[in-house]
C-alpha cells in the first residue's frame, strides 16, 4: 500500500489541518471535537448539520458554505462521527430556527446522530437519506444506504434554508428530494483503509461488483466486466425502475466518480446515461459531474438521477459557495 500519510491514525486530523489552511476564507475547523462551520454562520436561519467517515471527501466537509452545509462532523476512514462532535457543532451553529441533520442511512450515523439528537436542547429535525436503489428497501435490516443522492439533498435543503424556509418546511423538503433521488454504483476496484493497510475486499482483473456501496460493502452482485453501454443501461434500468418517472419530467443526472475513475471516463458515462434517459422520455435538464462523493481511492463510478419540480430546480441553480461545490 502506497499512501500519502505520516502514521495512519494521524491522517483524518493532519488532512483537516490543511483542509483548514487552504479554506480558511469560507471555514472554520474546530479540532476538539472535531467538526466543520461556515464562516461567520448565519444565526437567522435553520441550521443544516451533516457527517459521516471520512474517506468520502468532499462530502461532507467540503460542502460547508453559504447555501449548503453550516457544519459537518467528519469521523474517521469509514467510521461514524460521535454524538459530542455533533452536539458542539450543534451549539456552534444552531439557533432558535432550529437545526435539521442530513443523515445517510448508515448504522453507525443513525444511531449517532440519534443520541446527538437525544441530548439536543434545541428545536432540531432530522432527514434521513436512502438513495441506493441496489437493494430493495426490505433486503437488508437497516434499509436502503445513503450515497451520492446526499449532495442533491444537501445543496436543495441548503438553497431553502438560505432563503429562511422554517425548520418544517425544510424538513418535508428535504425528505421530499431524497424520495425523489435515486442512485446505484458500480467498482472495477477496492480501496485500502489507511490503518487497515489491505483492500477492503478481492476483485479479480475482469471483474465487477454492481451496486457496490460506498464503503466497498457487496453489491447486488459480481459479475464479468462489460463495456460502458452495458454498465450504464444496467444502472439506469435499476434506477428508473425505482423512480418511475412520468414521459416529460426533467430530471437532474449526476455521474459521481468514486475516487480513481478519470473525469474522462466520468463524462463519457454522462453522454451514455444522458441518451439513456432521452430514449426513457425523460429530460436531463442539470447536471454534475465529478468526484463529490468518494470511497477513497476505489476505481468506479455511480449515477444518480433526481426528479425536479419547478422549485427544486430554482434551489439547485441558487448560489453556493463552498470549498467543494460553488456557482
Amino acid at each position: 500500500m502506497k499512501k500519502f500519510s505520516n502514521l495512519p491514525s494521524d491522517l483524518v486530523y493532519e488532512s483537516m489541518l490543511g483542509f483548514a489552511a487552504a479554506h480558511a476564507r469560507l471555514v472554520n475547523v474546530h479540532l476538539d471535537p472535531l467538526f466543520v462551520t461556515r464562516k461567520n454562520p448565519n444565526r437567522s436561519k435553520v441550521a443544516l448539520i451533516s457527517g459521516g467517515g471520512s474517506g468520502h471527501e468532499p462530502l461532507h466537509t467540503g460542502f460547508v458554505g453559504v447555501g449548503m452545509l453550516d457544519a459537518a462532523c467528519p469521523g474517521q476512514v469509514f467510521t461514524s462521527p460521535t454524538p459530542n462532535q455533533m452536539l458542539a457543532a450543534a451549539k456552534a451553529v444552531g439557533s432558535d430556527a432550529g437545526v435539521l441533520f442530513i443523515v445517510k442511512n448508515y448504522a453507525g450515523d443513525v444511531m449517532n446522530f440519534q443520541m446527538a439528537m437525544d441530548m439536543m436542547d434545541l428545536e432540531f429535525a432530522s432527514v434521513l437519506v436512502n438513495d441506493d436503489v441496489s437493494f430493495d428497501a426490505g433486503a437488508h435490516t437497516a434499509g436502503r444506504r445513503g450515497v451520492a443522492g446526499t449532495l442533491v439533498v444537501e445543496k436543495i435543503v441548503g438553497a431553502a434554508a438560505e432563503r429562511g424556509d422554517d425548520l418544517a418546511a425544510c424538513k418535508r423538503l428535504g425528505d421530499q428530494v431524497n424520495g425523489r433521488t435515486a442512485s446505484m454504483g458500480v467498482a472495477f476496484t477496492s480501496c485500502t483503509v489507511p490503518e487497515a493497510g489491505v483492500a477492503t475486499f478481492e476483485i479479480g482483473p475482469q471483474e465487477m461488483e454492481i451496486g457496490v456501496g460506498i464503503h466497498g460493502e457487496p453489491g447486488r452482485r459480481r459479475a464479468a466486466f462489460e463495456p460502458a453501454g452495458a454498465i450504464v443501461a444496467e444502472l439506469m434500468a435499476a434506477i428508473l425502475k425505482d423512480l418511475a418517472p412520468r414521459k416529460g419530467q426533467e430530471v437532474l443526472l449526476h455521474v459521481n466518480g468514486l475516487g480513481g475513475t478519470p473525469l474522462m471516463e466520468l463524462y463519457l458515462l454522462y453522454q451514455l446515461a444522458n441518451e439513456h434517459l432521452g430514449s426513457a422520455g425523460l429530460v436531463p435538464v442539470r447536471s454534475l459531474v465529478g468526484n463529490y462523493t468518494t470511497s477513497l481511492e476505489m476505481a468506479g463510478a455511480s449515477l444518480t438521477v433526481t426528479l425536479l419540480s419547478e422549485e427544486m430546480k430554482a434551489l439547485w441553480d441558487a448560489p453556493v459557495v463552498t470549498p467543494s461545490l460553488r456557482w
